[in-house]
Parts: structure tokens; C-alpha cells; sequence
């Protein structure tokens, strides 16, 4: 049961911002088989999403990225602001509309401009589980605070260096800095993981499911209920090819070292130590869902850039049960 938002001691004290980054997985929620650490996992998840409810932010501002849900290729904007937005019901997701704060998003998006990141717009967002699995796992439901999407086009070449999430996220931190309000950063996905097999890399998909890759519906090879429900039964198949050994830690390029040094590097606040990393080799080392991490740079960017502290607790395990390296961490949330 998750608490309702706070009104005592813990929200006079829970000022300025908070940081919570999470990896996500359709396959966490259908897994075949739990992971050892699961139990663990599970009662920080519940840990974070209580202390969020005391926290009591009044904007939330997520960073996500989408598979192939909500931008297609014939359009993928590098970052892109979303003033309304709503999830789609896919496998691992959980659909509603997010309360958007229009005002404010378009404010942030002015900011942004004036800050030289010539960011898109979108007037009607759709997302996925990208997005909506921890926003309704930690928030509790996608209209319970004001929440700003951030869309970052990290899964499709030519890759985005780490460095311009960096910035983004130290610009985005100068807005909220400047509104003064007590604001949630939420980053959504890695760690090392390599879903191809649902979600091929750019020319390496057969015809259809390159053509609704490329222009979504309109390509005519699904429609949007197929794609997604395509999508869910490619998922609960392979849920259960993780645990028979027909999927292995090599298949999903799961690097528990690298994933481990990317969390150090991270909760010690050296962010600018990812700007030289080479996105292109990370996706064969440790997989295209590796690259996701652009949204805990850009999340803890904005976190540092309004004076809030490093990371300071956070869990990691290579559950091959769930096809993703899992990690989370959090800054500045009232104390369990």
C-alpha cells in the first residue's frame, strides 16, 4: 500500500529534489521464474515509492526513452518534450494519460531553447513501458503528480553521445532551480541488455516488422493493436526461454562489470567521465538497452544542477530472469 502524499515533518523537510532511476522490463512483470534477488529488489522498489509519497513533489520530470510505441523512424527527435501525453497498454506498461503541466512544460521548453537545445515538441506523447512502468509502480498512478516526459532518442543511430544528455540535464536543472519547486527526477531503463529479438536493430528486422518500425501503423504491415500484441506474446516466449537456457547471458550481452562501473562512476557524480564513452561499442558490449542509460545521466545531471546530492543508496543484480542487468538508485528522498 503506498502512502498518500505527505503533510507532516517528512514534506516540510523533503525540499528542493529527489532523484530515483530504475531499470525497466517488460519481462519483470510476466517474469517465468523469479530472480534470487527479487525479495531484495522488490522491498526497495516499495522503499522508494513510500518515500516518494512523503517527499510529496510538486512536479515530477521524467526522463524515458520508447520502443517504437509512440516515435517511429521516420521521425526521431533527440529529445522531445511532451505538453500532453498519455501510455499505451503494452506488455510491462500500464496505460493512462499523465497529468502534464502544459505551462510549465512549455516554459521548459523555452528554457531549453534559450539554453541552445533546439528540443522537440509533441502536443499528443504517446509512451510506453518506458515510461509508464515506474511511473505507476513508484508513483502510484500516472495522474497522481504534475509529470513533465522527457523523451530521450537514445535506441537509434546515429547514436547520441552521452555528453548531450549530460548538458540536458544540467539545463533542465537550471529551469527547476529557478521555479524553486520541490521536484522528483525520475530516469527509466538499462542496464546492460540487448532486447533485438523484439526490437531488431535498424536493417536487421524483417519487412514488416521493419515497415512498423519505420512508420508505425501507417507502414501496413500491423496495425497498432497487432504490433503490441505481437510484442506481448514475443515477451511471455521469451520470458520462459530465459530460465530453459534457450536465452543466455551472452544473447542479452548482459556485462555485470560494466554495469557495475557504470553505477560507481555515477553515484560518486563523475558524469563527465560517460562523455568520451563510445555509444556504438557499449551496443556490442553490453547491448542496445545499455544506451538507456543516457536517462540517469541526464536525471542525475538535473539533480546535481539544483545542489541535490550524489546517489546515495542503490541496489544492482544480473537477473537474466528478467533479460536486463537491474539496477536503481536514489538521492534525496526523506529517510526510510
Amino acid at each position: 500500500m503506498i502512502p498518500q502524499p505527505g503533510n507532516g515533518p517528512d514534506r516540510q523537510a523533503a525540499t528542493g529534489g529527489a532523484l530515483v532511476c530504475v531499470s525497466h522490463s517488460p519481462i519483470i512483470m510476466i517474469r517465468a521464474r523469479p530472480p534470487a534477488e527479487e525479495p531484495e529488489l522488490l522491498a526497495y522498489y516499495t522503499d522508494c515509492a513510500e518515500r516518494i509519497a512523503r517527499f510529496d513533489p510538486e512536479q515530477v520530470i521524467v526522463f524515458g526513452t520508447d520502443h517504437f510505441a509512440g516515435f517511429s523512424l521516420s521521425m526521431m527527435p533527440a529529445h522531445c518534450i511532451g505538453l500532453a501525453c498519455e501510455a499505451v497498454d503494452d506488455v510491462g506498461g500500464f496505460p493512462g494519460r499523465l497529468a502534464v503541466p502544459r505551462e510549465a512544460a512549455l516554459a521548459l521548453v523555452a528554457h531549453l531553447r534559450a539554453s541552445d537545445f533546439d528540443t522537440a515538441v509533441s502536443y499528443k506523447m504517446r509512451i510506453d513501458h518506458g515510461f509508464s512502468q515506474p511511473i505507476k509502480r513508484l508513483l502510484g498512478a500516472h495522474d497522481r503528480y504534475p509529470v513533465i516526459p522527457v523523451f530521450i532518442g537514445a535506441l537509434a543511430p546515429p547514436y547520441l553521445p552521452f555528453r548531450r544528455s549530460r548538458l540536458l540535464g544540467e539545463a533542465i536543472g537550471r529551469f527547476v532551480h529557478e521555479s524553486g519547486k520541490r521536484t522528483l527526477f525520475l530516469g527509466s531503463g538499462g542496464l546492460s541488455h540487448h532486447p533485438t529479438r523484439y526490437y531488431p536493430l535498424v536493417g536487421e528486422g524483417d519487412p514488416a516488422v521493419a515497415a512498423y518500425q519505420l512508420e508505425g501503423a501507417r507502414g501496413g504491415s500491423f496495425s497498432d493493436e497487432a504490433w503490441l500484441r505481437r510484442i506481448y506474446d514475443m515477451h511471455v516466449e521469451g520470458a520462459d526461454m530465459l530460465v530453459s537456457g534457450q536465452r543466455t547471458r551472452a544473447d542479452i550481452r548482459l556485462n555485470p562489470e560494466l554495469d557495475q562501473h557504470f553505477l560507481a562512476e555515477l553515484c560518486a557524480g563523475r558524469l563527465a567521465a560517460f562523455d568520451s564513452w563510445d555509444t556504438t561499442a557499449l551496443v556490442d558490449t553490453a547491448g542496445i538497452g545499455f544506451l538507456e542509460l543516457h536517462t540517469w545521466i541526464a536525471a542525475t545531471a538535473a539533480h546535481l544542477a539544483i545542489g541535490g546530492g550524489l546517489p546515495d543508496d542503490h541496489r544492482y543484480a544480473p537477473t537474466l530472469e528478467y533479460g536486463i542487468g537491474y539496477g536503481m538508485v536514489s538521492a534525496g528522498l526523506p529517510p526510510s
